[in-house]
C-alpha cells in the first residue's frame, strides 16, 4: 500500500548516492524494514512471530550448510557421520543440536504466526495471495523437515521413510509410480537418501524465496492490525523502525533465550530415542511415530480404519491428510463475515479457541500408538476439523451479530490506552457498527 505520509529515503552521503542510482536496496530496505514503512500503531506480541521465523530459517539454513560439510550420504555410514558430526567435529554437537531443536522451534513459532493469522482474519481480502504463500511456505517447510528427519537414517528414519511414501501407493493408478520416484528404487536406500539430502539442501533456499514473496504481498495491502479497520490517516500508523524494530528485537531476545537453553541443556527431549539406534530393515520399532509437528497430520491419516464402499481406508487417511491442508486455501471464500478480527466476533472466538483445543488434542492423539481411546478421539476430532472449515465458519459468518467497531485505529488505541482531547476516553464519535475496509 502506498502511503502518502510515508518518510522517503534520502541519501546524504556520495556513497549512498551512487548506490541509490545504480543499486538501491538501502532504498529497498528502508521502504520495507525501516521508517519508510508505516505500520499500525496497536500490533501487539504475535505479530511478532513473523520476523522470529525468518530469523529461524536463517539459523536453520547456516546450520544446514555447517552440517551438509560434514556429512554422508550413503546407508552404510550416514549414521556414523551424523556421530562423527556429534564427536569429531569442533563445535558439530552444537551445530546438530541447533539445527534440530531449530526445526521444531520453526514449526511452533509459524504455527502461532498461523493461528494469530486465524484469530486477527489476516486471511481476509485483500490479503488472500498473501495468506497463500504463507500456506505454500509451511508446505515446504513440511517436506523440508521430513526428508531431513529421514537422513539421520535412524530407526525412525527408515521405518517414517517407509511409511510416508507408502502412503503414496494408495493413490489409484499412479501412487507405485510415485513412490518407486520419491525412493529411487523399491526400498529406502541409497537412492532416497541422495534424493532427500539433495532436495533437503535445496528447499530452504526455494523457501527462502517463496518468503521474499511474501512480504512483498504483505506490503501492497500492508499489514493488518488486531481490530481489522484499515489503515485511515497518518495517526493511525507508527514508522516500522524504530517502534517495531525495538519490538522485534525484544521477542527475538527473548526467543533465543529460549532456544539456548533447549539446545544447550534439553536438546534431545523433542527426539524419538529410536531414532538414535541405527536403521535396521529387519526390525520394526513397536510404534512408529514422526515429529511432534506432523502429529495433527497423522492423527487425521490414521482416523480412517475402514473401507467405504470402493475407496479403501488407506486413501482415505492420504486425502484427509492432505485435505487438511489444502482447505485452508480456500479459507478466504469459506469465511464471508465483513468482520476480520475475533476481538469483535464474540461466537466466531469462543469456536476459534475450541478449534485450537482441537488441533492440540490431535496432536496429542498423533504422537499416541494407534489404539483406543486414541483412534476413536481422532475421528471425532477430524470430523470436527472438516466441519468447522465447511459448515461452522460459512455459517457463523452469515448469521453470527458482531460487536460495534472503532472508527479507526486510533479510536481504538485512545479507547483502550488513553483519553480524548476533553479528558474522556476515545477520541471522536462513539463507536459504530462498520464492516473492516
Amino acid at each position: 500500500m502506498s502511503f502518502p505520509w510515508a518518510k522517503q529515503y534520502e541519501p546524504t552521503t556520495g556513497i549512498g548516492k551512487f548506490f541509490d542510482q545504480q543499486l538501491p536496496l538501502p532504498r529497498f530496505v528502508y521502504g520495507a524494514l525501516g521508517a519508510g514503512y508505516p505500520t499500525p500503531k496497536n500490533l501487539n506480541y504475535f505479530y511478532n512471530f513473523g520476523v522470529l521465523a525468518g530469523v529461524a530459517l536463517v539459523i536453520q539454513i547456516i546450520t544446514g550448510v555447517i552440517l551438509a560439510m560434514h556429512y554422508a550420504a550413503n546407508v552404510t555410514v550416514a549414521f556414523d557421520s551424523v556421530e562423527h558430526i556429534m564427536r569429531d567435529v569442533n563445535g558439530g554437537w552444537m551445530f546438530r543440536y541447533m539445527h534440530a531443536v531449530g526445526a521444531s522451534f520453526f514449526f511452533a513459532v509459524v504455527y502461532i504466526h498461523m493461528f494469530r493469522g486465524l484469530y486477527y482474519g489476516s486471511y481476509k481480502p485483500p490479503r488472500e495471495v498473501l495468506w497463500m504463500l504463507g500456506l505454500v511456505i509451511f508446505l515446504l517447510m513440511m517436506a523440508t523437515a521430513f526428508m531431513g528427519y529421514v537422513l539421520v537414517w535412524g530407526q525412525m528414519s527408515f521405518w517414517g521413510a517407509t511409511v510416508i511414501t507408502g502412503l503414496f501407493s494408495a493413490i489409484p493408478i499412479v501412487g507405485d509410480y510415485i513412490q518407486t520416484l520419491l525412493l529411487g528404487g523399491f526400498a529406502p536406500d541409497n537412492a532416497t537418501l541422495n534424493r532427500f539430502f539433495s532436495l533437503h539442501y535445496l528447499l530452504p533456499f526455494v523457501i527462502f524465496g517463496v518468503i521474499i514473496l511474501h512480504v512483498w504481498a504483505l506490503h501492497i495491502p500492508g499489514s493488518n492490525n488486531p481490530t481489522g479497520v484499515a489503515v485511515k490517516t497518518e495517526a493511525d500508523t507508527v514508522p516500522f523502525h524504530p517502534y517495531y524494530t525495538a519490538k522485534d528485537f525484544f521477542g527475538l531476545g527473548v526467543y533465543l533465550t529460549l532456544f539456548a537453553a533447549v539446545v544447550f541443556f534439553a536438546p534431545n527431549a523433542l527426539g524419538e530415542p529410536d531414532n538414535y539406534i541405527p536403521a535396521n530393515a529387519l526390525s520394526t520399532p513397536a510404534h512408529i511415530v514422526p515429529e511432534w509437528y506432523f502429529w495433527p497430520f497423522y492423527a487425521i491419516l490414521r482416523a480412517f480404519t475402514v473401507d467405504f464402499l470402493f475407496i479403501p481406508a488407506k486413501l482415505m487417511g492420504v486425502l484427509a491428510m492432505f485435505a487438511a491442508i489444502l482447505l485452508l486455501f480456500f479459507l478466504p471464500w469459506l469465511d464471508t463475515s465483513p468482520v476480520r478480527s475475533n476481538s469483535y466476533r464474540p461466537l466466531n472466538r469462543i469456536l476459534f479457541w475450541v478449534f485450537v483445543a482441537v488441533c492440540l488434542v490431535l496432536g496429542v492423539a498423533g504422537g499416541k500408538p494407534a489404539e483406543e481411546p486414541w483412534v476413536r478421539l481422532s475421528q471425532v476430532l477430524t470430523a470436527y476439523y472438516f466441519a468447522h472449515f465447511l459448515i461452522i465458519t460459512p455459517l457463523v459468518a452469515r448469521f453470527e451479530k458482531t460487536l460495534p467497531l472503532p472508527r479507526s485505529i486510533s479510536e481504538a488505541v485512545l479507547a483502550k490506552y488513553g483519553s480524548g482531547p476533553s479528558g474522556t476516553p476515545g477520541a471522536g464519535p462513539a463507536a459504530v457498527a462498520q464492516p473492516a475496509e
